[in-house]
């Protein structure tokens, strides 16, 4: 499956942005999708999955409450929706699949720059 993430941005502490995750094949449904980032200088972290039907999500401690993951397999699409965010929350937002119990990440990323 081939991903591409849109949806970064600078935005100020406090601040809100929807990402979005656009999924090629017709297999999309089947697959968990998440998200993770990574800042400058740090290792890349995992921070947020769904199940293929859209009905368990998981966060990262971080981002619980701020955070909220959801899919539409209709549209081969999942979303993260950040909500109070902290400058620590910036990185590059990488789109996932996972594919034979390892997580794919594919396409370019997102960066979301958030401004204290």
């Amino acid at each position: 499956v081939q991903l591409q993430a849109s949806g970064g941005g600078l935005v100020q502490a406090g601040g809100s942005l929807r990402l979005s995750c656009a999924a090629s094949g017709r297999t999309f449904s089947s697959y968990e999708m998440g998200w993770f980032r990574q800042a400058p200088g740090k290792e890349r972290e995992f921070v947020s999955a769904i199940s293929w039907s859209g009905g368990n999500g998981y966060y990262v401690g971080s981002v619980k409450g701020r955070f909220t993951i959801s899919r539409d397999n209709a549209k081969n699409t999942v979303f993260l929706q950040m909500n109070s965010l902290k400058p620590e929350d910036s990185a590059v937002y990488y789109c996932a699949a996972k594919e034979g119990g390892i997580w794919q990440l594919r396409g370019q990323g997102t960066l979301v720059t958030v401004s204290s």
